[in-house]
C-alpha cells in the first residue's frame, strides 16, 4: 500500500480445481514423458520419483508464496491488524492461512512417503501405480481446501481495494456524525473525489485524500459516520472509524453541525464526543463546527453554548468554524489544524529519549558583541536624495524603455552596451577591436613591446649577414635541434646494443641439430656428392647404404602380389595368415575374430549413453502431410 505495505502485490490465489491443473500441467511440462519397460529397474525408479518430487516442490513453491505474500497480523502496524480484524474476522483468516500450511506439510509427508516406496518398485507398472497414488492424494489434500482458496481470494481482492493509509504520517483524521460535512471537507482541500449524498452513511469505508501544506505531504482520512451507541452494538463500517481513531497518530477533527439538518440535535453531537474521547488520548483535537451559513455558535441556546465551551475547556480542543457550502473559513481550519499537529508532534519528540542523542550533535552559535558601538546601516545620500520614478513627470531621468519607444520599439531598437564604458579617452567607446582574426585570438598575441622587439629582430638579422652566418651550406640547428639530434643518436646506438646483446645470447644456446636427425632427410645421391667434393671415394659407403635399404618397407609397386603368390592353395595361405595371428598374440584368425566381436559388444553400452534419450525433442513425422497439401504461400511451410 505504501511505503511500509503493499497488499495490492498479493498474487491471484487460485481455486482448487485450478491448483491442480496448474501443478500437474507444469508436472507434464518439465519432467520426461517417455520411458520404456526393458529400460533398467533403477532407471524406471528414478523416471517416477522425479515425477513425484517435483510435483511436491511445485505445490510447496506455490503454498510458501500465499503464506509470504499475505500478511501476518502479529506483524503489521495495530491499525492494519484492528482493521483485518474488523473486515475479515481474524480467526477465519488465521484459519484458513493455517489450513494452507497444513496442507503444505501433508504433502511432503505424502511425497517422502511414496518416494519410499518407489525406490522398492520392482516392475515399470507398480512403479507407474505408486506414482498415480502419490499425486492423487496430492490432489485430494488440495480439493479439501477449496473453501481456505476461495476466501483467501476474496481477502485479497479486498485487501487490493483498501486505501494506501501510512500509520506513521502526518495525518488529518475527520470523524463524527454521519451528514455533518465531513466528506465535503475532505473535497474541498484535497483531490479527493468522495460522493456526497443528503443521506446518511454515504460514506461506507475509510477514503483518503493527500494535500501539501508548509511544503510537506499530508493525508487526510474521512472515516464513516457513527453513532452513539456501546461499542458491542457497533457494525463493520463504525468499527473502521474506530480503528482509525485508536491506532493513527493524527489530529482529530470531530465535526458538528449545530443548524441539526445532518439529523442528530446537539445534544447527541455532544454525547457523542464524550463518548469517543478514550480514544483522543495523546492527540490533538479540534472542534470543528460546520455549517455556519445556517447557523453560528452565536445563535445557540446558552445551555448548548456552554456545552461547547465545556468541550473547549476540559479537553483543550479548539473549537473553529467553517462553512463546506460558502468555503468561508474552510482553508483557515485546515492551517490551524495542521499547525497543531506539527506541534504536538515536536512536544512529542522532544519528551521522547532518542532528543538527547540529537541535541549532542547539534551546537548553536551565538555571536557576541566585540564593543559597545552602535553599527547602524549606512545609506548613500544620493539614495536618500533621489526622486521617486514619476512616468507623468516630463523631467524624469530617460530609461532604457523610454528609448526603446523612442527608437521604434522592439525588434527595431538595438541596446547600446558600449556607452557605459569607463575609458581614459571617450573617443575610444566605439573603437573596433577585432577578437579574433583567421582563427587566432587577438588578445593572445597582443604585446605593447613588440615593435621594439622587431627592430632588435632586425638589427640582429643584418649583423648576421654582414658576418657571412648564411653563407655555409650546412644545416642551421640551434639549440632544440642539437639536443634533439643527439638524443636520436643515443637512442640508435642504444638499440644496436640491444640486437648485438640479443643475437650473441641467443646464438650461443641455439639447439645443434644431430647427425641421425640430418641424415634422415638426406638422400645417397648427395652423400655421394658431399664426399667426392671431399676428395673421398664413396662406391663404397654407396653400396653398402643401398644394401641396408633393402629392409624397408615395399613402395605400392613392390607391394603387387606376383604370379607364383597368385596361385598358390588357400593351405599355403591359411599357413601365412596363421603364422601374421601368431605374431598378433592369436592362435588363428577364428580366435580374433571373436576378439573383435566381443570389442564390439562391449562397446554398444558406451554408445547408449551418447544416443537421445526419452527427455530430448524430437519430431517424428519430418514431413506431416497435412502441412504440405494443398495450395500454400511463399514461406509459409515452415512447421516450427
Amino acid at each position: 500500500m505504501s511505503s511500509l505495505y503493499n497488499f495490492k502485490k498479493i498474487e491471484p490465489v487460485p481455486t482448487a480445481a485450478d491448483f491442480i491443473d496448474i501443478v500437474l500441467s507444469k508436472t507434464q511440462r518439465k519432467t520426461p514423458t517417455v520411458i520404456r519397460k526393458n529400460y533398467n529397474i533403477g532407471r524406471i525408479r528414478q523416471f517416477y520419483m522425479r515425477k513425484v518430487k517435483f510435483t511436491q516442490d511445485s505445490f510447496e513453491e506455490k503454498f510458501k508464496n500465499i503464506l509470504d505474500e499475505f500478511p501476518k497480523l502479529d506483524d503489521v502496524h495495530p491499525f492494519y491488524a484492528d482493521l483485518m480484524n474488523v473486515l475479515y474476522d481474524k480467526d477465519h483468516y488465521k484459519l484458513a492461512l493455517g489450513q494452507i500450511n497444513t496442507a503444505r506439510h501433508l504433502i511432503d509427508h505424502v511425497a517422502k512417503d511414496y518416494v519410499r516406496l518407489l525406490k522398492f518398485g520392482d516392475s515399470l507398472y507398480r512403479c507407474k501405480q505408486l506414482k498415480r497414488a502419490a499425486l492423487g492424494r496430492m490432489a485430494t489434500i488440495m480439493k479439501r481446501q477449496k473453501d481456505s482458496l476461495a476466501y483467501l481470494e476474496q481477502v485479497r481482492q479486498h485487501l487490493s481495494r483498501l486505501p494506501s493509509i501510512d500509520p506513521n504520517t502526518r495525518t488529518l483524521l475527520i470523524c463524527g456524525y454521519p451528514n455533518v460535512g465531513k466528506s465535503s471537507f475532505i473535497n474541498k482541500i484535497t483531490r479527493a473525489d468522495v460522493d456526497v449524498q443528503p443521506y446518511a452513511f454515504t460514506t461506507k469505508s475509510l477514503f483518503v485524500g493527500h494535500m501539501d501544506y508548509k511544503y510537506m505531504r499530508w493525508q487526510v482520512i474521512d472515516t464513516p459516520g457513527i453513532l452513539d451507541h456501546p461499542l458491542e452494538d457497533r457494525n463493520t463500517i463504525e468499527m473502521q472509524s474506530i480503528t482509525a481513531m485508536a491506532h493513527l497518530r493524527s489530529c482529530i477533527m470531530y465535526f458538528m453541525d449545530l443548524s441539526e439538518q445532518c439529523g442528530y440535535s446537539v445534544e447527541d453531537q455532544v454525547k457523542l464526543f464524550h463518548n469517543i474521547k478514550p480514544l483522543f488520548a495523546n492527540k490533538p483535537i479540534c472542534l470543528v463546527i460546520n455549517k455556519i451559513d445556517q447557523v453560528k455558535p452565536e445563535d445557540l441556546p446558552a445551555e448548548q453554548r456552554a456545552w461547547i465551551e465545556e468541550i473547549m475547556n476540559q479537553e483543550n480542543a479548539t473549537v473553529m468554524t467553517m462553512s463546506c457550502y460558502s468555503e468561508e473559513g474552510v482553508m483557515n481550519v485546515r492551517n490551524n489544524a495542521c499547525d497543531k499537529l506539527l506541534a504536538a508532534r515536536v512536544e512529542m519528540k522532544m519528551a521522547s529519549n532518542k532528543i538527547n542523542d540529537v541535541i549532542n550533535k547539534i551546537h548553536l552559535a551565538m555571536p557576541t558583541a566585540r564593543d559597545t558601538v552602535a553599527r547602524l546601516p549606512n545609506i548613500p545620500d544620493g539614495a536618500l536624495s533621489k526622486t521617486k520614478y514619476d512616468a507623468n513627470d516630463p523631467n524624469r531621468p530617460k530609461l532604457e524603455k523610454d528609448l526603446e519607444i523612442e527608437a521604434g520599439g522592439a525588434g527595431v531598437y538595438s541596446v547600446d552596451v558600449k556607452k557605459k564604458y569607463l575609458l581614459a579617452d571617450e573617443d575610444w567607446k566605439y573603437d573596433a577591436i577585432p577578437e579574433f582574426w583567421e582563427g587566432h585570438n587577438v588578445a593572445d598575441f597582443f604585446d605593447p613591446e613588440i615593435e621594439e622587439k622587431l627592430d632588435a629582430l632586425e638589427r640582429e638579422e643584418e649583423r648576421l649577414e654582414k658576418e657571412g652566418f648564411y653563407d655555409t651550406n650546412d644545416p642551421i640547428m640551434d639549440s632544440d635541434d642539437e639536443e634533439l639530434r643527439s638524443t636520436a643518436d643515443a637512442i640508435r646506438e642504444r638499440k644496436k646494443l640491444i640486437v648485438q646483446k640479443h643475437r650473441a645470447d641467443h646464438g650461443r644456446n641455439r639447439i645443434v641439430a644431430p647427425k641421425k636427425a640430418l641424415a634422415k632427410y638426406s638422400t645417397v645421391e648427395e652423400m655421394n656428392e658431399h664426399l667426392s667434393k671431399m676428395g673421398i671415394d664413396a662406391e663404397a659407403a654407396v653400396e653398402r647404404t643401398k644394401n641396408n635399404a633393402a629392409g624397408r618397407k615395399r613402395t605400392r609397386n613392390e607391394a603387387i602380389a606376383d604370379e607364383a603368390v597368385k596361385e598358390a592353395d588357400a593351405d599355403i595361405r591359411d599357413e601365412v595368415a596363421a603364422r601374421e595371428m601368431g605374431n598378433l598374440g592369436f592362435r588363428n584368425v577364428k580366435q580374433k575374430k571373436e576378439a573383435d566381436k566381443q570389442k564390439k559388444l562391449v562397446q554398444v553400452q558406451n554408445n547408449k549413453m551418447g544416443k537421445r534419450g526419452e527427455s530430448d525433442r524430437s519430431i517424428q513425422t519430418k514431413m506431416p502431410k497435412h502441412l504440405f497439401s494443398g495450395k500454400t504461400s511463399m514461406g509459409s511451410r515452415d512447421r516450427r
